[in-house]
């Protein structure tokens, strides 16, 4: 091994097996209460919470470990606003038959349509960008590594802490999403990956029972 600056590993619990069990359990059952929500209530949510959300994305593994992400947070009603007209003025050509009939089919039992009004009404939309180019230090500008899958991860940990905070949240991906650059004032080098609204749920709000299907453990998993 290359001779680097080391520090102890991270103290863990000492568990045993049965306490192990019963944590990744607890974890498991809290995680598969998360919903994708499209009825959010105009309730605010302190930007203390959001904030904790980002840095526990921010702690997320990543290429050479060069964190290539960048979160705009955008509470500006205007701002808003105007990623609602560019966004469902995509949506609006996805939906009539850009999108081809085996995705419209796919997305039929969840009952999407183009209207998202969503992004007007949730207090907080996240816009995430993925780096190509960037490094730990600010100001870098060094090839970044493995740039797609360390986002997703990230934002893995984000969703997972805006859950834990009782916040609903959804994954919106506008198709294509080169105007979330020009709106957020980001780098050509930063490409946006997704929205992540968060808020509190609208009274009122339902999921579709579709979306409550998931695979069972035998489905996703082969042991070797």
């Amino acid at each position: 091994m290359i001779d680097h600056p080391t520090m102890p590993y991270t103290a863990l619990p000492t568990l045993s097996d049965e306490e192990r069990i019963a944590a990744a359990r607890a974890v498991r059952d809290e995680i598969s209460t998360r919903r994708t929500c499209r009825m959010f209530a105009a309730t605010p949510v302190p930007r203390a919470v959001i904030e904790a959300a980002i840095l526990a994305a921010g702690s997320a593994p990543s290429g050479a470990n060069h964190q290539p992400w960048h979160f705009a947070v955008i509470a500006s009603p205007e701002l808003k606003h105007r990623i609602r007209v560019e966004a469902e003025q995509e949506e609006a050509a996805f939906y009539a038959g850009k999108a081809g009939r085996e995705w419209l089919e796919a997305l039929a039992p969840l009952g999407t349509d183009p209207d998202k009004s969503f992004l007007d009404v949730a207090p907080w939309l996240i816009v995430v960008f993925g780096q190509r180019r960037g490094g730990i230090e600010p100001g870098a500008d060094k090839k970044n590594y493995y740039v797609t899958e360390s986002v997703g991860i990230a934002c893995g940990f984000m969703l997972a802490a805006l859950h834990r905070a009782g916040l609903a949240t959804l994954t919106h991906t506008p198709s294509p999403m080169g105007f979330l650059r020009e709106i957020c004032g980001r780098p050509t080098s930063e490409t946006p990956l997704m929205i992540i609204v968060a808020g509190l749920p609208a009274e009122n709000a339902t999921i579709p029972a579709y979306a409550t299907r998931k695979k069972p453990l035998e489905q996703i998993s082969t042991w070797l």
